[in-house]
């Protein structure tokens, strides 16, 4: 980072500690302020932080990465107006650097990078966090299997196999344990649990007990054939990533470990030179 970049960032940062220390001291009378433009600039439609981050799809996003009770909606949509004005700040010193027709380009897509940046952080939280989720999923499965055919309930099942394992699936089950415990119904406790997680794995439970509880359906063979099928598909991934890695290894060979060999043996041939053309 050139020393006129690293100063706009610096004056950025203490721009917004600035802020922050006007805040502590008139908090109350910005935050009427900041409600007020936000009204008259969405026409009265967005009241609040909140109703104005809905149509950008924060609070879901912020579901999704298992961050909504840690990370308030207000919070991310500061963080994405100072990576936009960090951005901007940064396109005002590499625009007029760029070549040709790339400065407009260069000037529109930092702060827009800046703009998607906390959404792209929070999709990739995400996508890890429904990948241990699914990893999980499958002994819950089995142990919920274990419980409906002992009798025991779903909602009551779903709550021990919560306080006894730890991970963002037990955090999840916990919820949906506590919403039945509260009165809520089991479909559409399993409802806000597949709107939590995406994905088919959760959708299928949720099938699987809807089934059992108008149907009478047996619920543990269910249950158990999705663990099965779960378990196929993560051997069957795991599988084609290791199929993926011979090409990958077969590249590296071919690329770094032959020439370094060949490299080798040329040297030895050019050190050893005297002896061996010494007979001609």
């Amino acid at each position: 980072m050139s020393p006129a970049a690293a100063l706009a960032a610096f004056a950025v940062l203490l721009a917004f500690a600035g802020a922050w220390e006007l805040a502590g001291s008139r908090g109350e009378q910005l935050r009427g302020a900041a409600r007020r433009a936000l009204v008259k600039l969405s026409g009265g439609r967005a009241r609040s932080l909140a109703d104005a981050a809905l149509p950008l799809g924060i609070p879901s996003r912020l579901s999704r990465a298992g961050l909504a009770d840690r990370i308030p909606v207000a919070a991310l949509l500061a963080a994405k107006a100072g990576c936009t004005l960090l951005g901007a700040g940064l396109a005002v010193i590499a625009a007029p650097a760029a070549p040709g027709g790339l400065a407009l380009l260069v000037a529109v897509a930092l702060p827009a990078s800046g703009f998607v940046a906390p959404d792209a952080l929070l999709e990739r939280e995400a996508r890890r966090r429904r990948v241990r989720l699914v990893l999980a999923l499958p002994d819950a499965l089995d142990l919920l299997a274990v419980g409906a055919e002992a009798g025991r309930g779903p909602g009551a099942v779903l709550g021990e196999i919560a306080g006894g394992t730890t991970g963002p699936l037990a955090r999840e089950l916990a919820v949906a344990a506590v919403e039945i415990e509260c009165g809520a119904s089991q479909l559409e406790a399993l409802e806000g649990l597949r709107e939590r997680i995406p994905g088919g794995e959760v959708a299928s439970l949720a099938a699987a007990l809807d089934r059992s509880s108008r149907y009478g359906s047996p619920l543990a063979d269910q249950l158990r054939a999705q663990a099965t099928a779960l378990r196929r598909d993560h051997r069957r991934r795991i599988e084609e990533q290791a199929s993926r890695a011979a090409p990958k290894i077969q590249l590296v060979v071919a690329l770094v470990l032959v020439p370094s060999v060949l490299l080798m043996i040329a040297a030895a041939l050019i050190a050893n030179s005297d002896v061996l053309l010494s007979g001609l």
